[in-house]
């Protein structure tokens, strides 16, 4: 079993906090002067923990949870002011750098601009030795993203099972011919790889120099009309037209009767094994050079899985199929992962998570179960119930927001939740906090606009949903108060964190 790393009295509060969501003059958050400003004031307030979600880059529907490729960036977190050799253009006076991302004017002005600085990098800097090794030690996963990412952009679709059959299937002649004609385009896609890494590793080194450590996000699945499919099909499900025969989900439970069909291509986890996982121990290496912990998605996937037959218009004709364990989950005991344990939780997945030695999650949206007729002090998720090893969270990206859930509540559920905080309505939320902080959680992390306090018109993602209002909001800094993070910071102080 493995041990928790450093030391068990090792406490730590985290704030939770995508990029995306950061202020800045350009329609999204970036890794730029806006980031550092935020982490300085979190760090003043004895935050020591960032909490992000997935950083790759994104397709249709914006989710981080299903990203293009499992090892590119997110281009749209690039700052342009970074940039070498290039003067980022004035921005929109008309815009409010704090309002919602609108995706769509993203892609046509800001990610259109990275292009043009891309394109000036390469006219000067194309034989620069920091590109070049970037671009070699990277050139595993590197040459595949961005010839995907040109053909994409020649076929106007990302749904590579879709192109002519030559590509698609990937034979050598199609690779080579492609290759060569979308050189430039290539090329392109290399270098603004090259500024999203430069930029996350040095807002990184920044972090660690403030004592705070960055908990990445790792989805189990990923998307199947990424690249990461399209160049590795026998590790996946997929008929020999390179289609899905089986899709990944949910089964029916109390919060969705005909279960969550979420589409993305399954593992042939009996192919991974034959050379002890290479690919998927690659991923998580790779991420972990990016991040200092580690939040792994939808962890029951490895004991078992709820797997769909394609075509299904529900998960309900789904059925279990066994994932692939310790016999993956070994080669990861030494690292600093927190397992996303939440779902359908068996016997046998608890097996699992104390056989990692994991610290599993805790949501206290969760505690509150009336469903006997009377409060179950027992529930697994009030605070009193938690052991040492675990991360405590009051909601996650995909809840509401924990003002947005209370003052949707009951007037029974409210009662009891007042109860069990000993508080008024308008303390709920910081007491949360601040019983979370006291609690014996290793971890605890709140989304920060909980924190604000701030009800669900700040919701981050409404599961089962496709709309402008997911992975879209971002943060006032002026409403972020110091009030605010000076209670924070004596609830911190206080609790020993």
């Amino acid at each position: 079993m493995r041990a928790m790393s450093e030391n068990n009295t090792d406490r730590k509060c985290g704030v939770l906090l995508h990029p995306v969501s950061f202020p800045s003059p350009y329609g999204i958050g970036d890794l730029g002067a806006e980031a550092r400003r935020t982490l300085d004031r979190l760090s003043n307030a004895g935050v020591t923990l960032w909490q992000i979600l997935p950083l790759g880059p994104t397709g249709y529907g914006n989710s981080p949870y299903a990203p293009l490729s499992c090892f590119a960036g997110n281009e749209y977190l690039i700052d342009l002011r970074q940039i070498e050799g290039f003067t980022a253009p004035e921005p929109d006076s008309t815009e409010d750098n704090t309002a919602r991302v609108d995706y769509g004017k993203v892609y046509e002005k800001k990610f259109q601009t990275l292009k043009v600085a891309a394109k000036a990098f390469l006219e000067k800097h194309k034989e620069d030795s920091k590109y070049l090794s970037f671009c070699s030690e990277n050139a595993w996963w590197l040459d595949d993203y961005a010839l995907y990412r040109a053909l994409s952009d020649r076929f106007n679709d990302t749904r590579w099972f879709l192109w002519e059959a030559p590509i698609k299937k990937r034979t050598e002649a199609s690779v080579k011919k492609y290759t060569k004609l979308l050189s430039k385009e290539i090329s392109i896609y290399k270098a603004l790889q090259y500024f999203f890494y430069t930029q996350w590793n040095s807002l990184h080194e920044y972090a660690s120099s403030l004592g705070i450590k960055i908990v990445g996000d790792m989805p189990i699945f990923c998307s199947g009309d990424s690249v990461d499919v399209w160049t590795n099909k026998k590790l996946f499900k997929l008929d020999k037209n390179c289609m899905q025969t089986a899709g990944a989900g949910v089964p029916p439970d109390a919060f969705s009767p005909t279960g969550q069909y979420w589409g993305n291509p399954v593992y042939n986890w009996k192919e991974h094994e034959k050379d002890d996982f290479a690919w998927f121990r690659k991923r998580v290496l790779m991420t972990m050079k990016m991040v200092d912990v580690l939040r792994i998605d939808h962890f029951r996937g490895f004991e078992s899985y709820w797997e769909i037959p394609a075509g299904s218009a529900t998960a309900e004709a789904g059925h279990w199929e066994p994932g692939p364990g310790m016999k993956l989950l070994k080669h990861f005991t030494d690292l600093d992962i927190i397992a996303e344990d939440l779902g359908v939780i068996t016997d046998e997945v608890k097996a699992l998570l104390s056989d990692t030695g994991f610290p599993g999650m805790k949501i206290v949206q969760f505690a509150f179960d009336l469903s006997g007729g009377h409060f179950n002090t027992e529930n697994a998720y009030l605070p009193h119930n938690y052991d040492k090893n675990c991360a405590a969270y009051t909601g996650t990206h995909d809840n509401e927001t924990t003002r947005g859930w209370y003052d949707r509540q009951s007037d029974e559920y409210k009662d009891i939740i007042r109860r069990y905080f000993q508080c008024p309505d308008e303390e709920v939320v910081w007491q949360m906090i601040r019983v979370l902080i006291a609690s014996p959680a290793r971890y605890v992390i709140f989304p920060l606009q909980d924190i604000m306090g701030l009800d669900n018109s700040a919701r981050m993602n409404a599961p089962s949903t496709v709309g402008s209002s997911n992975w879209s909001w971002r943060f006032d800094p002026d409403k972020l108060t110091d009030g605010i993070l000076n209670r924070l910071k004596e609830y911190i102080t206080i609790y020993g964190r």
